[in-house]
């Protein structure tokens, strides 16, 4: 059985060059360096999140979706899938009108306005923490207890090997 699909034989000469003279592999080199550089920028953002920072609130839908899940469980406890109660629930709030719908609404903008509570009480804080914080060294709090860590370890060698000497009398 013959390999490839193509009727005619390709340039022996072309298929011996290397990577480097054809431009396509050139190209192929400089996005794979743009792409680094791009993850590495995100993954930068990604470690500045701060979980002491509220998480914002859920919209009507999924106020909506949190009760829809509980009794389409209990209808239908065979069905496993969390795409399946989704869409389930998805066509359900479709459905409704605009009546229906209105509890959640109310729920979700009185739990949008806790949201903003928080955040304006977290800003603040945050910014009292800026003002305060920018007199202190760029480490971070892990590098700080890590040095406390390592000096009060030193400390406690420095105790142990007092003790074995006295044993050793």
């Amino acid at each position: 059985m013959k390999g490839g699909k193509g009727k005619g034989k390709k340039d022996t000469k072309e298929a011996l060059k290397p990577v480097e003279d054809k431009r396509v592999g050139k190209r192929k080199a400089a996005t794979q360096v743009v792409r680094s550089s791009k993850t590495q920028s995100k993954k930068k953002k990604a470690s500045k999140k701060d979980p002491n920072k509220p998480k914002r609130p859920s919209s009507a839908f999924f106020v909506f979706l949190e009760e829809f899940r509980e009794s389409y469980k209990k209808d239908h406890p065979h069905v496993k899938a969390v795409s399946a109660v989704g869409k389930a629930g998805g066509e359900k709030w479709k459905s409704l009108s605009s009546a229906e719908k209105a509890p959640y609404e109310a729920k979700a903008a009185k739990r949008k306005s806790d949201y903003e509570k928080l955040m304006t009480a977290y800003n603040q804080k945050q910014e009292s923490v800026d003002e305060d914080g920018e007199e202190e060294s760029d480490k971070s709090k892990s590098e700080i207890n890590d040095q406390d860590d390592e000096e009060s370890g030193e400390e406690n060698d420095e105790e142990e090997d007092d003790d074995d000497d006295d044993d050793d009398d």
